[in-house]
């Protein structure tokens, strides 16, 4: 009797279980369900109508690591031709329309006299942030600061401080851009002592760095742009440095992506050759 009163439960239960249906998960039986496939993040009333859409979280932290590899070669009149490599890294931190970053370098030099030699570059540490006047202008503001981690013994191993204001204006797949970075030299002039006893005094100053170019977005993957740039030396009594750049940048899905330069030297003091590729991961 008993075995035939738990089949009977069993199967009352059963029979329930295989009545109720909510097929879009609103906690309400399709059967009473009144506003059927209601999304999923809706809040719902008894007879399964919206009352509060929930947005999903946003994350706005994201970080970036980017490795690269780097070439530059020279061939100055006045000096002999080398060529110069180095493996970098750098480490960027974003939240909404504000960034940090910091990066560093080691390089290889070989002369084309036989001379050679190898150690840090200075590395950098900056902030910027975005701001938009108009939904295609963007304004981009940053401060940083060049870290003495280049030996030299030319006493050029003094903290220098940048600041910087870049302008980007995308009009559909094209954009227009500028930029111009200001950096505060602080190194200390130094006399030099040729082998034949004479001797002149190496001065350093502030300077100041322009650019412009066009870009275009050839896919929502590729993007690529031209520009031309000049630099000024921090070596008074030199000319500006001008060059013509290319830049690429490819995202090869929601995290990885490789970004490609090149510039050409227009004029004597500027390298004749540099170019570079880089690997980064964003998350």
């Amino acid at each position: 009797m008993k075995k035939i009163l738990l089949l009977a439960m069993a199967g009352l239960l059963s029979s329930s279980l295989m009545a109720y249906s909510d097929s879009d998960m609103d906690g309400v039986d399709d059967a009473h369900d009144k506003c059927p496939n209601t999304p999923l993040m809706d809040l719902v009333d008894i007879n399964g109508c919206t009352v509060q859409k929930l947005a999903p979280a946003v994350n706005h932290h994201h970080f970036d690591i980017i490795i690269g590899a780097n070439y530059t070669g020279s061939n100055y009149v006045s000096t002999p031709a080398t060529d110069n490599y180095s493996s970098s890294l750098q480490v960027d931190y974003y939240y909404k329309d504000f960034s940090l970053q910091a990066s560093t370098s080691y390089y290889t030099t070989d002369a084309s006299d036989g001379y050679s030699e190898s150690g840090m570059n200075d590395s950098f540490v900056g902030a910027a942030y975005n701001v938009h006047p108009s939904q295609e202008l963007t304004l981009r503001l940053g401060v940083g600061a060049l870290l003495p981690t280049y030996d030299t013994s030319l006493n050029n191993n003094n903290t220098d401080y940048l600041a910087s204001v870049n302008l980007s204006y995308t009009l559909g797949k094209a954009n227009i851009f500028a930029g111009y970075i200001y950096t505060q030299v602080n190194d200390d002039d130094v006399l030099v002592t040729l082998s034949d006893g004479s001797s002149y005094t190496i001065k350093y100053q502030d300077t100041n760095a322009y650019s412009a170019g066009l870009g275009y977005y050839l896919s929502s993957k590729l993007y690529m742009s031209a520009s031309y740039n000049q630099t000024q030396s921090i070596y008074q009594g030199t000319d500006d440095a001008k060059t013509a750049s290319l830049y690429a940048y490819y995202g090869m899905d929601a995290h990885w992506f490789m970004n490609f330069s090149y510039a050409y030297g227009l004029n004597d003091v500027a390298s004749d050759h540099a170019a570079s590729v880089k690997l980064g991961y964003y998350f």
